[in-house]
């Protein structure tokens, strides 16, 4: 399009055309709309400036898409805000502006303008449903440009077509948002599910519904979904194997290998060997090449346990491993590539071992990308019931038994012992209880290591008898020594006979029965 001589300056009513308005219909976004619109007005009409501001979404401020730069609605030191507040356009030249208007970020854009040109501040309210503002367009020229467009029909059409489009496009992009919001919200929830599903699944091998460890299955499922450098600390006997078995079997590498070894049980001389493998003569005894478990967990998982037992120099050469996949066999000329992911454990404090320079502080921290701590029993103690069913069923399976209950009584006596070794420990007792069950027969509190002794007839001291019973000055509920003392002896007896109650009984010259209504009676097998 031509531009039309000074002296006929007015908006050319193609302007709001076809070719004008398909290069508007043809914006993507809003902002793209304001960019296109201004550019249009001020190549087609020959101005200084145009530039187009939008009312973000409070309807508080006016901003611009080329900066950061806000209008305050309300502030009147802007010709923006007097354009907005009474709806109809302004005009007034740059040198009056400068006097009469004040606002630091008006003023910046007044700064390269020359005081005989004349602004025009045009609000632009949507023309379709609510009739809220959009913003306000900024046209910076010659008084004569100015002036043919106050009436001029073109620019009425170009004028209604902007702010059609801009209500069109604004709506489009608020129901993008949301759909996006939406899909995001929905990802989120089917992405929580699906974990809980996976955790839901762990809890087959990492037993127990206490909190912790429900907790500790879904920091394993997230661990599992990374390829991070995975540090398992706790106590002895917390089952940190076990989670990391489960790291390796929720994993991407569940289908490579998972190889594991315990730092602690080879001897320093062995576990270089051991871990990057040797070629044929590299030390004396080394007749014939051999793969370390490095090359051996290629593609899969490498577990090492009690890490905090392996000397620094083979610390550095780790390190090495971890951070380029690059290691050199004992022996070997070449260095060699593996590409796998380690999970290491300790019950040690690592940062005490820094301190006393026994562990590198930089292995600590490459080990430690994805840190799970793995809770003692103790914390845990609600668990004990269904770990040691669990570790029943386990010892009727390996050792042909028949299926071996467990009675109340002894239930209540495993959930109130302490538990130094955790899980370990545990699972040692039960086995134990299970071999001194007879067939047929339910566990019991007499079956558990520990409380033969403590259910033996007292032993005389210096608050007790020598027949062991207590001092008559020490008792103040006669009903209650009695029964300690009953309970004992009936302990006491059903260890002797290994829990056969029908010898007990004759034993104790009690009928069977008697018997059973007793042991009722002292809880020493119902709850």
């Amino acid at each position: 399009m031509t531009l039309p001589a000074a002296s006929q300056h007015r908006l050319p009513v193609e302007l709001a055309g076809m070719p004008l308005a398909l290069t508007l219909v043809e914006s993507s976004s809003t902002v793209a709309l304001r960019k296109q619109a201004a550019q249009l007005l001020q190549e087609h009409l020959g101005l200084v400036m145009a530039e187009c501001l939008y009312v973000e979404g409070s309807g508080r401020w006016l901003g611009r898409d080329s900066d950061d730069l806000q209008f305050d609605c309300a502030d009147f030191n802007h010709p923006y805000a007097h354009a907005i507040r009474s709806g109809k356009p302004l005009t007034l030249s740059v040198a009056d502006a400068r006097i009469r208007l004040d606002h630091p970020g008006f003023q910046s854009q007044l700064a390269a303008l020359k005081g005989a040109l004349q602004l025009h501040v045009l609000p632009l309210r949507a023309v379709d449903g609510p009739r809220e503002w959009l913003g306000a367009l900024l046209l910076v020229g010659q008084p004569t440009i100015l002036a043919a467009l106050a009436n001029d029909p073109g620019m009425v059409a170009f004028e209604a077509l902007l702010c059609r489009l801009w209500s069109r496009l604004a709506r489009e992009q608020g129901e993008r948002q949301r759909s996006q919001v939406l899909k995001d919200s929905l990802a989120k929830l089917n992405d929580g599910a699906r974990r809980q599903t996976l955790a839901d699944q762990l809890a087959d091998d990492l037993l127990g519904q206490s909190s912790v460890m429900q907790i500790l299955r879904r920091h394993v499922i997230r661990a599992a979904e990374t390829n991070l450098a995975v540090l398992l600390q706790g106590d002895t006997g917390t089952g940190k194997d076990c989670v990391a078995r489960a790291i390796h079997q929720f994993s991407g590498r569940s289908s490579g290998p998972f190889m594991a070894i315990n730092c602690a049980a080879i001897p320093e001389a062995l576990l270089e060997s051991e871990l990057f493998g040797h070629s044929k003569g590299a030390f004396s005894g080394a007749d014939h090449a051999r793969e370390g478990l490095i090359s051996q967990a290629d593609g899969g998982t490498l577990f090492l346990d009690e890490i905090g037992d392996m000397p620094l120099a083979l610390q550095a050469k780790l390190l090495r491993v971890l951070e380029s996949g690059r290691y050199r066999p004992l022996g070997a000329s070449e260095e060699r590539c593996a590409d796998l992911r380690l999970v290491a454990a300790t019950h040690q404090p690592l940062r005490e071992q820094i301190k006393q320079q026994r562990f590198r502080a930089d292995l600590y921290y490459r080990l430690g990308q994805f840190p799970i701590t793995v809770p003692p029993l103790s914390e845990r103690r609600d668990d004990i019931a269904q770990l040691a069913q669990s570790f029943i069923a386990d010892f009727c399976r390996r050792e042909g038994r028949d299926e071996i209950g467990i009675t109340p009584a002894a239930l209540r006596l495993l959930h109130r012992r302490e538990y130094p070794g955790n899980v370990r420990e545990l699972k040692n007792i039960v086995d134990y209880a299970c071999a001194m069950t007879p067939e047929g027969a339910d566990i019991d509190a007499y079956s558990l290591p520990g409380e033969q002794q403590d259910t033996a007839s007292p032993q005389p001291s210096a608050t007790t008898t020598p027949h062991g019973l207590p001092l008559a000055d020490d008792i103040d509920d006669l009903r209650q020594a009695l029964r300690d003392v009953e309970s004992a002896i009936i302990r006491q007896r059903l260890c002797r006979f290994g829990g056969n109650r029908a010898q007990a009984a004759q034993s104790l010259g009690l009928p069977k029965r008697t018997l059973a209504h007793k042991c009722q009676l002292l809880e020493l097998d119902t709850k």
